[in-house]
Formats: C-alpha cells, structure tokens, sequence
C-alpha cells in the first residue's frame, strides 16, 4: 500500500503544480508583448519617426522673437563733436522669419534619407521579433519534450509498481522467493528516482521558458503538448529554393538593402552643399532710444514712429569651405561601399543559417523514422518478454532489461518526434514573410 501511495504521490506533483497551460501561440504572444529587446527596437522605431518628422518640417518657416536692453555710463560723442558724460538707454523688439527656397537638394534628399531609416528600423524591430520567436519555440518544445519523458518516466514507475504488487501476491502464495521481491522492489525505486530527476529536468525547462516569457516564476505555469504532427515521408525543401524565398521578405535582409539605399541618399546631402541656397527673410521691428540730459519722445511715441518692416533675399554661393564638402561626398560615397559589403554579409549568413536549418531537419527526420521503428520493436520485445515473465518462462533481469529497452526507446521516439517537428517549423520560419 505504501508504494501505490507514494507512486500516487509522483504522479500528482506536476500536476498540482500546472495551474495554467500555455500554448505555444500564448508564449510567443506574450514573449513579444514583454521582450525587453523588442521594446528598445520600437523605441528605435519612434526615434526614427522623430527624425523624419524633423526633416519635413525643414521645409517650414521659421519664426523667431527677440527683445534688447541696453544701458550705455561714461564718456561719449556728443552731436557736435566733443566728449561729454552721458547715459544712454536704447531697447528693441523684432520679429523675423526665414523660409528654405533653394537649398540644392538638401532637405528633400535629407527627407528621403530618415524615412529609409524609419522603415529600416520597423524592419529590425520585425526582427528582433522573429528572433524571439525561435527563442521561444525551441524553449516551449524543449519543455514540452521533459514533459514527455516525465510521462514516460511515470508509466516506467507504474509499471514497476505493479510488477512488485504481483510478486507481493505471488510471495504471499509460496510461488515468489523474497529475493525476487526485493530485487522488483529495487528497480521500482529506481525508476521512482529517475521520474525525480525527469521531473527536475521539466522545472528547469519551464524556468528557462518562463525566463524568455519575463514571467516571475514558472510556479503555476505548464505547456500544453502540441498535437500537431509533420509526415516523416515528407519532402524538405532545399536550401537554395528557401533562400531564393527568404531574401525577398526577410527583416534582416530587407533592412540592409534599406540602409544602402539610405547611405546613398547621403551622397545626395553631401552634394547639396556644392550648390547655391536661396532664402526669403522677413521681418518686423521698433525701438526706444533715451540719453541722459537730452529730451527725447516717450516710449510709447518711439515704439510707435521707430517701426518698421523688411522683406529680402539671401542667397549664398559656396565658393570654398577648406575642402570640407569634398570630403563630405567622399565619406558618403565609403559608407554606401561598407554598406554593400554589410549587405553581402547578412545574405551569406542568412544562407548559412538556412543550410544549417535545412541539413538539421533531414537528421532530425531520419531519426524520427528510425527511433519509431525502434519504438515499435521495442514495445513488441516488451509485451512479448512480459507475457512469459509472468508465465514463468523469464527471469527478472530479462523483464528488467525489456523495460529498460523500451523506456530508452520511447524517449528516444518522443524526443526524435518533437525534435523533427521543431527542426521543420525552424526551416518553414524561413519561408513565411
């Protein structure tokens, strides 16, 4: 009675425990939503949006107000041209605006170049996104593959349990020896402790999961096993095909072609400083002028007679800037160079990358089919080797290595099926935009 007891024990400790299951859709939702990554890539993603919003309202007027105040104390030139101790009081108001015309280029190009990098960063943030997303999936199949052996481990301690409640029977009835009940006894004790440390394995599978979810603890928290099953006849799609595929949409492909053609629109802006500008200013303003001594119109008299208003153009020719505009074009033109070589890079790691997804999943998939097949015989050898150890015709340690045979081979199927299937969606996530 004691071993059903604490066998009953073990297989209720996951369970009281799992309070809430999650699917996999749920902790890629919720890893996205709270991944401290992604949060800083979309921070990055409104400063660029700040940026352009910059650079169009370049084209605007702007407008600025000033007010002076100015107190003038000793010797000064008087009208008629002698020195005398005078105090001066002068203040002044104006109102001016400056409106872009001609500027060569420069702010349409500088326009042009901060949405390439607002739609850049959207691409990275994409990215981050997806590289959660893999996180994720390979930590919840992970977990759901400890949670698998531990079922497997359960039934291994089920199974002993009920082969020392028979040999209890069969003890009581003068047809089992003692040793044989103890050596039973042993191996349940064995497999109790190996469903332990199974058990453990699946905790620490649901930390790390937990941990990529930013979830405080994995108490209370547990994975639903997916039901979703792949062909093991299926055909995998070659690396070329997938890479053709993934370089049309993928984020860290498309933000690098992104950036080229930002660094390019540079070369523009640098340009722009070779060509005149051209700036229409207008303005307004008055003044109040007082000097010691001297009668002069009150205040509100000279704000009123002082005023005046201006209208003009400027226009600026660069003629020569020690160079600086050279070398201006010249840093652009490097920086479209490095880009395109940043560019070639993210392809061929996206093609490695893609060559290792691919050369996984047909391991994963011809282990797949051998572990089922080893499964089968397996479970076939067991059933076979249990009938005649309960007959009489099989000794304990036959019956024990049966078993044996048959927990290794269902751990290898079970970890070989969810390996596959993880191997599989990996190479699919290549191929989804």
């Amino acid at each position: 009675m004691k071993y059903i007891m604490t066998i009953g024990f073990l297989l209720t400790s996951v369970s009281m425990s799992a309070q809430q299951v999650w699917t996999l859709q749920q902790c890629i939702s919720h890893a996205v939503a709270h991944n401290i990554t992604i949060q800083r890539q979309q921070d990055n993603v409104r400063q660029q949006e700040i940026a352009l919003s910059t650079a169009r309202n370049s084209r605007l007027p702007n407008l600025a107000a000033s007010a002076g105040e100015n107190l003038s104390f000793g010797r000064g030139l008087t009208m008629d041209n002698t020195y005398a101790n005078r105090n001066t009081q002068s203040t002044s108001f104006s109102l001016g605006t400056s409106v872009p015309l001609i500027t060569g280029g420069q702010i349409p190009a500088q326009v042009r170049q901060q949405r390439l990098g607002l739609q850049a960063a959207l691409q990275d943030c994409q990215k981050a996104q997806e590289d959660v997303t893999l996180n994720v999936i390979s930590a919840y199949l992970e977990a759901v593959c400890q949670k698998e052996l531990v079922g497997v481990a359960q039934r291994q301690v089920l199974l002993s349990a009920a082969q020392v409640d028979r040999m209890r029977k069969l003890q009581a009835e003068g047809k089992a020896a003692p040793a044989d009940v103890a050596q039973m006894c042993t191996t349940l004790a064995t497999d109790s402790l190996t469903l332990t440390q199974q058990e453990n394995s699946l905790m620490l599978s649901l930390l790390s999961l937990t941990q990529l979810l930013e979830l405080d603890t994995p108490e209370g928290f547990d994975v639903e096993v997916p039901s979703e099953t792949i062909p093991l006849d299926a055909v995998l799609p070659a690396p070329d095909v997938v890479f053709a595929e993934a370089q049309g949409f993928k984020p860290q492909i498309v933000g690098e072609q992104l950036r080229l053609s930002q660094a390019q629109e540079g070369i523009a802006v640098a340009r722009s400083a070779l060509f005149p500008s051209l700036h229409f200013n207008a303005g307004i303003g008055t003044n109040y002028y007082r000097t010691s001594g001297l009668s002069v119109a009150n205040f509100g008299s000279q704000m009123r007679d002082n005023f005046n208003q201006y209208l003009g153009l400027s226009l600026s020719i660069p003629i020569f800037n020690r160079l600086q505009t050279r070398n201006n074009i010249r840093s652009a033109r490097l920086a479209v160079h490095t880009q395109q070589l940043q560019l070639q890079e993210t392809r061929k790691v996206l093609y490695r990358e893609i060559q290792q997804a691919y050369y996984n999943a047909v391991a994963a998939q011809r282990q797949c089919l051998s572990a089922e097949v080893a499964g089968e015989s397996a479970e076939t050898s067991f059933h076979l080797m249990k009938s005649k150890y309960e007959n009489g015709k099989a000794n304990a340690t036959d019956f024990q290595s049966a078993k044996t045979q048959l927990a290794k081979a269902c751990s290898e199927a079970v970890q070989a099926r969810l390996t596959f299937l993880f191997r599989r969606r990996v190479l699919d996530f290549y191929r989804q935009p």
